[in-house]
């Protein structure tokens, strides 16, 4: 259990940035997996849908009814690639690592799930609000959105403000708790099962169903995180609050 990542720093301007080449390598992965499914899932395609391009149809019309649960299509639609892909990265880099994790002779944990990595969770949230707050004025209008964080009156400014700060960070450890603490538990169980001659009595039973739940917890966060990203969309492009 005594992993350590592979860190490397970068002077820039007098300022150290610190990188984790496991988390940059396992989102290139990620990326890459994607962007796999969406080629193979979108050849050849036909106007009556089967095998894979049901697949990914299923995947655009299920994100689509999550923008219209929460805003009208008109603007949602514009939403609509950016969800599905949001969605899709988000689920295969929670079950990255789920199978297995590769640890080096020195420690190094190579193989996770980027997802179980907080400053990867909080960016993808920052990226999030950020572009809430782009759609935001492209859609409404810089006065018109400017304007609304000071109604019914000024000073409630301070709190949408506040507001802003509070969902960045509950949108990304949300994601980043339940996947970190689904792996630790998967490597507890692991550990159980080498670690004594009667350990797999209880590790392998354990890792079967935590295996199970994980795909489970994996799944339902990355609807989470996407139905509140639209959630919030929706504050932002909408007329009214």
């Amino acid at each position: 259990m005594d992993h350590k990542n592979p860190l490397v720093s970068w002077n820039v301007f007098g300022f150290d940035l610190v990188f984790n080449l496991a988390s940059i390598m396992m989102l290139v992965i990620t990326a890459i997996i994607v962007f796999l499914i969406a080629i193979i899932c979108t050849r050849n395609l036909k106007k009556r849908p089967s095998g894979k391009q049901n697949f990914i149809e299923w995947i655009f019309d299920f994100v689509r009814s999550i923008i219209e649960s929460n805003m009208a299509w008109k603007k949602g639609g514009q939403l609509h690639f950016l969800a599905v892909t949001l969605i899709l990265f988000i689920f295969v880099a929670n079950m990255l690592g789920l199978p297995f994790a590769i640890v080096t002779k020195d420690h190094y944990l190579w193989w996770k799930s980027p997802t179980a990595d907080a400053t990867v969770t909080l960016t993808l949230s920052t990226m999030m609000i950020l572009l809430t707050h782009y759609y935001g004025v492209k859609m409404r209008g810089t006065k018109a959105y400017i304007g609304n964080y000071f109604k019914p009156f000024w000073p409630l400014a301070i709190i949408n403000v506040f507001e802003e700060f509070s969902s960045t960070l509950t949108l990304g450890l949300r994601l980043y708790g339940n996947i970190f603490a689904g792996e630790l538990l998967l490597s507890l169980l692991a550990g159980l099962v080498v670690s004594s001659a009667w350990g797999w009595i209880i590790g392998i039973p354990g890792l079967i169903v935590w295996q199970g739940f994980s795909i489970f917890v994996g799944s339902i966060q990355a609807y989470i995180f996407i139905m509140l990203s639209m959630v919030y969309m929706s504050h932002k492009v909408a007329d009214t609050h």
